[in-house]
């Protein structure tokens, strides 16, 4: 007779081998990562880069413009750079490669690669992280900001950083340009509309992730994306309310930065100085303690502070402007109407905040761009577009005051400043030598009365379309 313990136990132990089997079967292992390397399979050697740049998108794809400048100011007008594109998830059609295929089309660029990671853990594959360092720029593709996340405290996160330091670049679009500000909503709890989290600022699906990447002159700052066409503004506003009350942004004030999808593209250069490409972004100021702000109660805070960034619209991220801004409120959840557009108010007590764009042809005094009115500090910005192309400014100066201008310049030519009189004499000037070298002088007017002068950018060699950016001040 088989003992009884014999005959029950032999079925039980198959029995669980079949389910274990089974369960091995449904549950299939993580992914390895994957790379596909596009252009030339050695890296650039170089010992200097001209950045960082960064690009801000508002949909997950390279926008060919901001990118290209990116590019362009990176190597400095010479030269070509590696370009390495992360993203959390394969296309599930067309191209496997989208992004470095728009970037291997650009000048300059010497290889893309691809590198699609699903896991946390992909964060310190050797490979990856051997790449990013040998590369000068490190585009997020769109996607899942939450696995771009999970990859703080890894090496990745030292690899890009690392990548900036040197003076490359980062960037992204949709996910990817969540992840490139300091306070990262990063929706790992799940999705949240404007109405929910105006509803409940404290809505199970608002998560951040803080203090993963914290780029110059871009603190503070949470990013946005889709941001007109999925209605963002006012989940933005939740956003920061809460980081104003629970202290996720230092100094007690929180920044947004919302990106129309469609090709709209925020991109910052090295001082600071954002421009804005292809559709709208938006910079929306929390800079006091909301009235409200409070699990399952509605939000309710007065006096957001809104600049519109038209395309071509410079905004100065090292020298925030305290005017030019429109104001809307929350109550009791309810956004005001018109969230996306208002008249921006620019009496602001000289608190400064004004933006001048040229206007060709301003090649003459006589037809020089009046910047009189505008608040102290202003912008002003142009380019030289060709190798004998002069704009000229228009600027009062009161008796014991003083102008100060400082000007960044593009690394696509050199150009140097004046100072003139009303009768086109020079009373000082910049001439630093070099593509890409700043410019700066000061005046101060000794003699009574206000009188009109006139500041000249010149070309001295080179030309393109990328604009210089002056800031000018009066003390």
């Amino acid at each position: 007779m088989t003992p009884r313990s014999s005959r029950t136990t032999v079925p039980l132990v198959l029995a669980l081998a079949t389910v274990t089997t089974a369960l091995t079967l449904q549950q299939p292992a993580h992914a390895a990562a994957d790379r596909i390397r596009l252009g030339s399979t050695t890296d650039v050697s170089r010992v200097s880069w001209n950045g960082p740049a960064f690009t801000m998108n508002g949909a997950g794809a390279v926008v060919t413009a901001s990118m290209a400048r990116a590019v362009d100011e990176i190597r400095g007008g010479t030269g070509s750079l590696d370009v390495v594109v992360l993203s959390g998830s394969a296309p599930t059609s067309g191209s496997p490669t989208p992004e470095c295929d728009t970037v291997m089309a650009l000048s300059g660029v010497n290889s893309c690669t691809t590198w699609t990671l699903t896991a946390a853990a992909d964060g310190n594959n050797s490979q990856v992280n051997t790449d990013i360092r040998n590369a000068e720029f490190v585009y997020f593709a769109g996607g899942d900001q939450c696995r771009y996340a999970a990859w703080k405290g890894t090496a990745l996160e030292a690899s890009v950083e690392s990548v900036v330091a040197k003076g490359g670049g980062s960037g992204g679009g949709s996910a990817g340009h969540h992840i490139n500000s300091p306070l990262v909503y990063d929706a790992c709890n799940g999705s949240v509309t404007s109405t929910e989290a105006l509803a409940n600022p404290y809505n199970r699906y608002i998560s951040f992730t803080t203090g993963m990447f914290e780029w110059a002159d871009y603190g503070a700052v949470l990013n946005d994306s889709h941001f007109v066409t999925r209605d963002r503004m006012g989940r933005t506003m939740a956003f920061l309310a809460r980081a104003v009350k629970d202290g996720l942004a230092p100094g007690g004030t929180a920044w947004g930065v919302g990106v129309e999808e469609g090709g709209g593209s925020l991109f910052l250069d090295r001082n600071g100085k954002a421009t804005q490409y292809g559709k709208d972004a938006y910079v929306v100021l929390a800079d006091h303690q909301p009235e409200q702000a409070l699990d399952r109660k509605p939000l309710t805070y007065t006096g957001f502070k809104i600049w519109r960034l038209a395309p071509g619209t410079i905004f100065d991220f090292r020298n925030r402007p305290t005017c030019g801004y429109y104001l809307r409120s929350v109550t009791g959840g309810v956004p005001d109407t018109n969230l996306y557009n208002g008249t921006p108010i620019t009496d602001c007590a000289g608190q400064g905040g004004g933006t001048l764009a040229e206007s060709e042809p301003n090649d003459t005094r006589d037809t020089a761009d009046d910047a009189t009115a505008l608040p102290s500090p202003a912008t002003l910005t142009g380019s030289m577009k060709s190798a004998s192309d002069r704009d000229y400014f228009k600027v009062s100066l009161s008796s014991g005051r003083t102008a100060t201008i400082t000007c960044a310049i593009p690394s696509a030519y050199d150009a140097d400043l004046y100072w003139l009189d009303a009768a086109g004499s020079t009373l000082e000037r910049s001439v630093n030598d070099g593509a890409g070298t700043d410019e700066s002088l000061t005046f101060t007017r000794t003699a009574t009365g206000t009188v009109n002068y006139y500041l000249q950018t010149e070309a001295y060699s080179g030309s393109g379309t990328t604009p210089y950016s002056c800031t000018l001040t009066k003390s």
